[in-house]
């Protein structure tokens, strides 16, 4: 009876550890059927094949083949790190949406030492600090201080601006709207003045997004190592206005600095360096995609007079229903300008000045029979469905009237020029006003010619081979 028993037992824990062992060998089997692809060369994995320019509004040559080849979900290797780059729509608005949960923000290392400060990368900030932070942004930037508080400033700025611009023998619409741009936030934020300021900020932050997306070799000569040679000057600069508002603090401005330094008592996740990457962060994200897009537009407008043709009819119809022609802008107006945001639309949907969004894993992730390991990186082509043939007829074609037929929740599903989820730009609608009024200005007050440019160039970030130079004058001169 006992052999009968100790056979039964051994056979039955010999059961036991094979089912186990079926079952772990099956996870481990599962765990590695990665999505397919290539890692291309050592170390530098196939970040040269992606950074190959692109001369169209296109996908990038690089998504566009291994699409063709190994399906909507790949594997490869940029800068020394697996990457998984994803342009299924349903799979990308998914994963916006478990920011916290699957995945969290990430950024390459060009990007991450760029925005961390002493190693702190702060950047990736979720639940209550990323909550503070949005609201602290909103508040300054949001639809209320916008027409309460930032309208008329915003005008103010454009009119300055555009007449300078028309001054000048030609601009460089690229450098002058970024320099614009950088400029009023950096005087929302902490108070610059360019007028007075030695540093020249929209010069350094020029220099910084040249180098964003070069390989990160530190050494003097690099494109790399001027980037981070010009972010720490405007670190150095603005850490010069934090110690001297710490060190006068019955002087207050009412802006972004101050409302960050009353905080750092109440708030324990906040240091100076904190607001001193949130001020950079919040300069970078407001400048280089609004100045792109702008440019963009001027090339569309240059090349579809029909387009402005309608744009200036709709801007004539608000100036005769004024008492006043020149009286300013308000709130009621910028929202009624419903062609002009259907142009801008347009030009955030095929530029696609970003190609995506970076998100680190959690945990691993199940996709299409694949297993995406926890800790690699994902990057969401969102601009995959702006260009899907099946939601926008002949998507690289420049038609804004496309609009004014699309359902909203179309627009919600396969259009995110600003991130989607909790993760949505905080001032979207800032930078989307900003192009609303420098479009009314520039259309009701000036004309101009494209010199020389507009020739599409991406690598992989939207750019121009030569810029795009224009000539700006004033309609009665």
């Amino acid at each position: 009876m006992w052999s009968t028993g100790l056979y039964v037992a051994t056979l039955l824990a010999i059961c036991i550890i094979f089912m186990v062992s079926k079952r772990r060998n099956s996870r481990f089997n599962k765990a590695i059927i990665l999505p397919p692809g290539s890692k291309g060369f050592p170390l530098i994995g196939e970040t040269l094949q992606l950074l190959i320019p692109s001369y169209s509004l296109d996908l990038p040559s690089f998504i566009r083949s291994r699409i063709q080849r190994y399906g909507p979900i790949f594997q490869t290797r940029l800068v020394g790190r697996p990457v998984v780059v994803s342009t299924d729509g349903d799979f990308n608005r998914y994963l916006v949406q478990q920011e916290g949960r699957l995945v969290e923000m990430w950024y390459l290392d060009t990007f991450s030492k760029l925005f961390a400060q002493e190693g702190e990368a702060r950047t990736n900030a979720a639940g209550l600090v990323h909550k503070y932070l949005r609201n602290l942004t909103l508040s300054h930037f949001g639809s209320e201080s916008l027409r309460e508080k930032l309208l008329p400033h915003l005008e103010d700025l454009v009119q300055k601006s555009l007449h300078r611009w028309s001054t000048q023998e030609s601009i460089d619409i690229k450098e002058a709207s970024l320099t614009m741009t950088i400029e009023f936030v950096a005087k929302q934020l902490f108070g610059y003045d360019a007028e007075k300021s030695k540093e020249k900020i929209g010069e350094k932050f020029a220099h910084i997004s040249q180098g964003l997306l070069s390989f990160p070799l530190n050494i003097p000569g690099t494109t790399y190592h001027s980037c981070l040679k010009n972010q720490r000057e405007v670190m150095d600069m603005m850490r010069g206005v934090l110690k001297e508002r710490l060190a006068s603090s019955e002087t207050c401005r009412g802006d972004f600095l101050d409302h960050a330094l009353k905080d750092l008592d109440t708030e324990k996740f906040l240091t100076e360096d904190f607001i001193l990457q949130i001020m950079f962060g919040l300069l970078f994200a407001s400048s280089e995609s609004t100045s792109m897009t702008l440019t963009l537009i001027f090339k569309f407008l240059s090349e579809n007079p029909h387009v402005l043709e309608e744009l200036e009819a709709e801007h004539e119809r608000i100036l005769k229903s004024r008492e006043t022609p020149d009286s300013p802008l308000i709130w009621s107006e910028v929202k009624s300008m419903t062609f002009t945001l259907q142009v801008i639309n347009e030009s955030l949907r095929l530029g696609n000045v970003s190609l995506g969004l970076l998100r680190k894993t959690l945990k691993d992730i199940e996709v299409n029979g694949y297993t995406i390991p926890a800790g690699w990186t994902i990057m969401l082509v969102t601009s995959a469905c702006q260009y899907n043939p099946n939601i926008y007829k002949d998507p690289l074609t420049f038609n804004p009237w496309r609009w004014k037929e699309m359902q909203p929740d179309v627009i919600s599903k396969n259009f995110m020029p600003f991130g989607g989820g909790t993760r949505q730009c905080a001032g979207a609608e800032f930078a989307k006003v900003l192009m609303t009024i420098i479009l009314h200005v520039l259309v009701t007050k000036y004309r101009w010619k494209k010199i020389k440019g507009g020739e599409i160039a991406r690598t992989p970030i939207l750019g121009f081979q030569n810029g795009l130079h224009i000539e700006l004058a004033q309609k009665d001169s």
